[in-house]
């Protein structure tokens, strides 16, 4: 990303390549935005769970984990789409240390802990759960922010902070695409945390492990 970043504002060439998908990216608008957060937030880290943990066999599994991840994804995406939008409004688009140091802490001190971290755990945690309401019961007790949303909310800012600086140091019709590159990252670790979580993982399994259950 912080290559990216560098051959961005340094290589005329490189810089034109990502203007064209920055084009692209407004002229198709959430078409784009839907599509892209489905194959980074849903579809690739699928494949990279059967080629890579399940020797490149389907399982009936994948596909119910498509049908819930494939929405949960789509809507994530329009969400953080519209804060990067909402960011561009309130603060413009010139890169300063000030205007950016405002667009990560409404990212990662707003929008994260008041939103997206409970709710990303809410929804994993209520598909491994099976679907019951007690689930949606939790999410509003200290005890299970503690214990739950604190270390997701650490894991986010360990890898979000660093990546949402360089982000939001590019043109807003990029900011988008460059955070699917790292969103299929983030849906893995995501994917072990909330299994472990569950208790269906050990503290000391293998990340591999915790990905392919």
């Amino acid at each position: 990303m912080l290559a990216i970043l560098v051959a961005y504002y340094r290589n005329a060439t490189f810089a034109g390549w990502l203007d064209r998908l920055a084009d692209f990216k407004q002229r198709h608008g959430l078409t784009f935005v839907i599509t892209t957060g489905i194959l980074a937030g849903a579809v690739l880290p699928e494949l990279f769970l059967i080629f890579f943990f399940q020797k490149g066999k389907l399982h009936r599994q994948n596909f119910r984990n498509l049908a819930f991840t494939v929405p949960t994804w789509a809507i994530d995406a329009v969400l953080v789409d519209f804060m990067y939008r909402a960011n561009m409004i309130w603060f413009g688009t010139v890169v300063t240390v000030p205007v950016l140091f405002a667009k990560i802490c409404v990212d990662q001190l707003g929008y994260n802990p008041f939103f997206a971290a409970p709710a990303e755990v809410l929804v994993y945690e209520w598909k491994n759960d099976g679907f019951p309401w007690d689930s949606v019961k939790r999410l509003f007790s200290w005890s299970h922010y503690r214990d739950k949303i604190v270390p997701t909310l650490l894991a986010t800012w360990a890898m979000w902070v660093p990546l949402m600086a360089i982000i939001y140091a590019l043109p807003y019709p990029l900011q988008f695409p460059l955070f699917s590159l790292a969103l299929t990252f983030w849906v893995l670790l995501l994917t072990y945390m909330t299994n472990r979580f569950a208790e269906k993982v050990q503290a000391d399994a293998p990340i591999a492990l915790a990905v392919a259950d």
